[in-house]
């Protein structure tokens, strides 16, 4: 069913939701989603979207969830769809392959533009914007298609002229949009003047806010850098009094969202697309708040009303007698499932959702956006920041200028490094001068508070702990020189894997290693961070694609192209743990004994 129709048949006043996911990196989270899809669609969202990765890099998992939650679990989908960088024939065989699916709805975008016209496999002349998209799904399929575009209520991110953006969104909808989906904002004024402008101008169709919750404070601060979306500066000075506590950042999070759609309905916006990251309790939390949805102790209540209205009594089990025999108001036991697996249990996936660090197995594992693989900074300031390198040397003082804060990103980070490190920056710019390019890592910590500035994370009043790693490049020879080096320590474990396959580790027996753990008060020990080989081997492919992607600035044949092309062809990618975190220096003792 188109979702302009779902609209119509609701009443002039009644509010509805949608949710936004994506496709999960590893094909547990892809299991595990569809576990989640199932419980999310007792939720009766008006209708699910499910994001296109760039060039079509996720084309078959999109399809695929799409016709799965349309199928099983009765979503009414969305299929979003990129024509920039994608074939011809790829958008051509989405839209056939959707329509003999039986989805209706298309969300026709853009898509990122290609790094440059040497590397970029044009999809057609006759498509380059969105609104090529959307005409020429008209013109082969009609009315078919229910065909949504994008809105930004602050502007297109790299457009200066915002009354030049309406006039495009218009057009737009003049070409055949049937609806409206918005950039994630958190300026609820600055979208309700907007919208106004939006109707002033003749856009009638349904406008569907887009809603983010804040989940975690890096990943909300690197996708709202990412987005260029503006964040009143109420809302960071909040987040900043408590943002190392995950599950503050959390229960904020759900409160100003629950705020925003409120404000939101006192201005007759109706409609909110929420974008979940492929998180399910904030989500739920906050449509029970707004009494969108039942709360779990109504819903139990209600299935133990049936239960009592069919059988004519109330299971003993469940109810509570007083000790004179009397049965006070009934209150349901809520059973939750309790599947303790090897490290965390699903329950806890959303807790602590941080990035590629988390279980592999969670629907949210990755850098919790959706985008794929991209530079996260213009071409520009990459090209500032990288210059054109031309020997490995080059290469060395790139990755120390990013250690010394001399420059703000690296393909793999494009957010300065954190506090913690500078116990560590010593060390790191001895390792890469001796030709180990690292990209990410971690000091050893024995029993920090939680409070603490540097290593602090959690409630009050607990303790953290952490074991040093260090994930790098490396050339061949001098893999070979550090492996058998770390052969006979029993402290070290280590993944390590080329752009070809090439796989290798000394780990024995696999299991994943908790490299961050907690202890509070009256709570179990949390474990949120962990390294694993599946959730290694799914980074791997990311890690060696930004390679390129920093090589697609430089033209074809040119030294710094030559140059990052044969290093990301044939360096490894090690990820190395030291175990011992009451031995804060043993893990750069192995590189300097080489």
């Amino acid at each position: 069913m188109k979702i302009t129709d779902k609209i119509n048949t609701l009443e002039s006043d009644q509010s509805y939701y949608s949710f936004e996911f994506f496709p999960p990196k590893t094909d547990e989270g892809l299991a595990n989603l569809y576990n989640r899809l199932k419980r999310m669609s007792l939720l009766e969202p008006l209708f699910a979207s499910f994001t296109w990765g760039a060039g079509g890099s996720t084309i078959d998992k999109t399809l695929e969830m799409c016709t799965t939650s349309q199928g099983l679990y009765g979503f009414e989908t969305c299929m979003h769809l990129t024509c920039t960088n994608v074939v011809r024939e790829i958008v051509e065989n989405a839209l056939k392959e959707a329509k003999n699916a039986g989805i209706q709805n298309i969300l026709a975008l853009r898509g990122d533009p290609p790094r440059g016209h040497e590397y970029w496999t044009s999809c057609d002349d006759e498509f380059t914007l969105a609104i090529d998209l959307v005409k020429y799904i008209r013109k082969k399929y009609g009315e078919w298609f229910c065909i949504g575009v994008a809105g930004y209520p602050e502007g297109y991110p790299d457009s200066t002229d915002k009354e030049q953006d309406l006039k495009f969104l218009k057009e737009k909808v003049d070409a055949g949009a049937n609806f409206i989906i918005t950039q994630f904002f958190y300026d609820v004024d600055s979208f309700i003047e907007w919208e106004k402008k939006c109707r002033e101008i003749g856009i009638t169709v349904p406008i569907i806010p887009g809603i983010m919750p804040i989940q975690g404070y890096n990943s909300f601060r690197r996708i709202t850098n990412l987005c260029k979306v503006k964040v009143p500066g109420e809302i960071l000075n909040a987040l900043e009094t408590f943002k190392h506590d995950d599950q503050a950042v959390k229960e904020y999070g759900v409160s100003l969202t629950v705020s925003m759609i409120s404000k939101l309905l006192e201005h007759k916006i109706r409609g909110f697309h929420i974008c979940t990251l492929n998180l399910e309790k904030s989500v739920r939390l906050i449509l029970e708040k707004l009494k969108f949805v039942q709360t779990e102790e109504e819903r139990a209540m209600r299935r133990l009303n049936r239960r009592r209205s069919s059988a004519g009594f109330i299971p003993n089990d469940i109810i509570r007698q007083e000790p004179d025999g009397s049965v006070p108001a009934a209150k349901p036991i809520i059973w939750k499932e309790q599947n303790a697996d090897y490290i965390g249990r699903p329950e806890d996936w959303d807790n602590f959702p941080n990035g590629r660090w988390g279980d592999a197995r969670s629907p949210a594992f990755g850098e919790l956006d959706g985008y794929g693989v991209s530079l996260r900074i213009p071409s520009d300031l990459a090209l500032k920041y990288w210059g054109e390198p031309k020997t490995i040397n080059d290469i060395i003082r790139v990755f120390k200028s990013y250690i010394n804060c001399e420059i703000s990103a690296l393909p793999w980070s494009e957010e300065p490094l954190l506090k913690e490190t500078d116990i560590i920056r010593p060390n790191l710019l001895k390792i890469n001068e001796l030709g180990y390019l690292t990209i990410s890592s971690q000091p050893a910590v024995n029993g920090a508070k939680s409070s603490a500035p540097d290593f602090g994370w959690g409630p009050k009043g607990g303790f953290v702990y952490q074991k040093a790693f260090v994930e790098f490049f490396v050339s061949p020879e001098m893999f070979e020189k550090l492996t058998k080096s770390i052969d006979d320590n029993v402290w070290v474990t280590y993944y390590a894997a080329k752009r070809n396959e090439e796989f290798e580790t000394n780990i024995k027996e696999e299991t994943p290693s908790a490299v961050t753990w907690g202890v509070f008060p009256g709570k179990e020990i949390i474990q949120p961070t962990i390294i694993e080989e599946v959730s290694f081997n799914a980074w791997k492919k990311e890690a060696f694609a930004l390679w390129s992607e920093w090589e697609y600035l430089y033209p074809k044949g040119s030294p710094s192209q030559t140059l990052l092309k044969n290093i990301g062809d044939n360096w490894w990618l090690i990820n190395l743990v030291y175990h011992n975190y009451v031995d804060t220096d043993g893990i750069w003792n192995i590189f300097y004994k080489i």
